[in-house]
């Protein structure tokens, strides 16, 4: 049993009504009706989620958007249990073990978010995707749990007899991205991505133990694509939340640099561990020891705090770059960033270069932290996925909503791929 969690173990011992209700600004009051939740909610892993915000650095675009994690599990949860109880009003036979697994997959599913996901995966636990850390973590909490996760964990991994459960909780058409649609058009304030997750949930059945839609919201499916689709260029793939996110990445990736070569670096101890050591996949999968600490405590105790705290005291660093990246970021004096349909020409390019080596003194290495070249891609809807959002016809037949709608849904099938570059702005070119 972790420190951690021995640590905290009492908690959960004190007697306490359990069946609370939460009054959330999106869905309304959600019920919390099992002991199991209620002491996975109340763990110090899933508390960690309050301190991470769901939409990152958005709320520099956006300042509504410092929703958390923590209520986006929570509204996946709700969610989920709605489903459940449409799907057994039709007769539908799911157990109550069944569904308070199916619960716990859906509640747990972000437990492995890092602070600012994206740039954390590239710099600080590289290589290492959340999907991944949520399952490991999610197998912590089961030893912790004296095995009650087991089930939950097959239907997460796939891995159970009844897959639509597994699609209840990741698919196409989930639990997940009901919630996110609704909760981060709420608190953006942008209106596109409002979707009717209860009339798409009202409208679910299962089908040759696949998850379908019944052909009367048809039109619901069609416009959550619809907003799924402006969701990500309004918000998600936002320009300046672009610019600011691959700012972080930079920071992140030069205090890694400064920490690894042994010079004289303040950060939160949590985050230095992290910067200080190569931390591998192996480490994860073994729970080994960084800084004496087990890796999986080490990294539920990282959060949104810790970064930015720490950015905060690199202003003042002596490395000239760690420095400037992070009084951009601080005083959301963020890069100027360029969308083109096609790539970037590399005259545009070679300018750049000149300019900043020029004018911040750098060398051809250290270029790019301040010229960021990359590609973003949007897809709606894929078409070739084993997991399709397949409709359900009166004749009881079944068609893939591509097929099954009457306008053209095509273009939600296709990759959109758009080409960016990213620099300084007091290095403006026409």
């Amino acid at each position: 049993m972790s420190r951690l969690y021995q640590q905290t173990k009492y908690i959960t011992k004190v007697k306490t009504n359990k069946n609370k209700i939460i009054n959330d600004p999106v869905f309304g009051f959600i019920n919390i009706r099992s002991e199991l939740v209620f002491d996975l909610i109340e763990h110090p892993y899933f508390q960690r989620l309050r301190r991470i915000k769901q939409l990152g650095l958005s709320y520099l675009v956006y300042p509504g958007a410092n929703h958390t994690r923590f209520e986006h599990a929570l509204g996946a949860l709700h969610l989920m249990r709605s489903a459940i109880g449409i799907l057994r009003l039709k007769g539908l036979e799911i157990t109550d073990e069944e569904a308070d697994a199916v619960t716990i997959a859906i509640l747990l599913h972000d437990i492995g978010h890092g602070p600012f996901s994206h740039a954390l995966e590239n710099t600080v636990v590289q290589g290492i995707p959340h999907e991944r850390i949520s399952l490991l973590l999610m197998e912590e909490l089961n030893r912790q749990f004296e095995g009650k996760l087991g089930l939950a964990i097959s239907i997460f991994t796939d891995q159970y007899d009844r897959h639509f459960l597994h699609q209840l909780v990741s698919s196409q058409l989930d639990m997940d991205r009901l919630d996110y649609l609704s909760r981060d058009s709420f608190f953006s304030g942008v209106s596109e991505g409002v979707i009717s997750s209860e009339r798409i949930i009202k409208m679910l059945h299962v089908k040759n133990d696949e998850l379908v839609v019944e052909y009367k919201g048809i039109y619901s499916v069609e416009n959550f694509l619809i907003a799924r689709r402006l969701m990500y260029w309004q918000v998600y793939l936002h320009k300046t939340v672009l610019s600011a996110e691959y700012l972080l990445i930079n920071v992140l990736a030069r205090a890694r640099e400064i920490a690894m070569s042994g010079t004289e670096l303040f950060a939160t101890p949590v985050l230095k561990a992290f910067l200080s050591n190569n931390v591998t996949l192996d480490d994860f999968v073994y729970n080994r020891l960084v800084n004496d600490r087990p890796v999986l405590d080490l990294f539920a105790s990282l959060d949104d705090n810790d970064i930015i705290a720490s950015i905060k005291e690199w202003q003042n660093h002596p490395d000239s770059i760690l420095s400037y990246l992070s009084r951009c970021i601080i005083n959301r004096r963020l890069f100027k960033i360029k969308i083109s349909k096609k790539p970037i020409s590399e005259h545009k390019i070679a300018i750049l270069k000149e300019k900043i080596c020029s004018h911040f003194n750098v060398s051809n290495e250290q270029l790019h932290y301040f010229l960021i070249s990359d590609t973003i891609t949007n897809s709606a809807y894929n078409k070739v996925s084993s997991d399709k959002i397949n409709v359900l016809f009166k004749n009881n037949k079944v068609s893939d909503i591509a097929d099954a709608s009457d306008i053209n849904l095509s273009v939600f099938s296709e990759t959109v791929r758009k080409y960016f570059i990213c620099y300084p702005k007091e290095l403006d070119i026409k």
